[in-house]
């Protein structure tokens, strides 16, 4: 934990630059070793191919972000890390939404029972 899942609209794929986001998303959490374990962060994106927009009768696209992490983080560290993961969203979108519509999200949900884990990669970073 955490991880970051990106839903956006085929309509942009050409221009989002998706790989770029997941890199600079996961990059806020990586600053923040002490909240968030280098080893359990986990971004990826989906592509969707079905979907309906405000009436459906313009070409309009959407970004939604979803970040699920383990319980035991501040409230302050939580809305911390949520700025600056929305502000870098925005920040990477902005030439986009200069041109054309564009709805951008994020939201948060943390687990509060237990998950069940298994992963060697955080040895690499003890």
């Amino acid at each position: 934990m955490p991880h970051i899942i990106v839903e956006y609209t085929d309509n942009i794929k050409h221009e989002a630059e998706i790989a770029t986001l997941l890199q600079k998303l996961n990059e806020v959490l990586v600053s923040k070793p002490d909240i968030f374990p280098v080893g359990g962060i986990r971004s990826r994106a989906i592509e969707l191919h079905d979907y309906v927009i405000a009436d459906g009768k313009e070409d309009d696209a959407f970004v939604h972000i979803t970040i699920k992490i383990g319980s035991g983080r501040t409230d302050e560290q939580k809305k911390e890390t949520l700025d600056e993961l929305f502000e870098a969203t925005k920040d990477h979108f902005q030439p986009m939404f200069d041109k054309r519509y564009l709805a951008l999200s994020l939201e948060w949900f943390e687990f509060e029972n237990k998950t069940y884990k298994h992963n060697n990669i955080h040895t690499r970073y003890k």
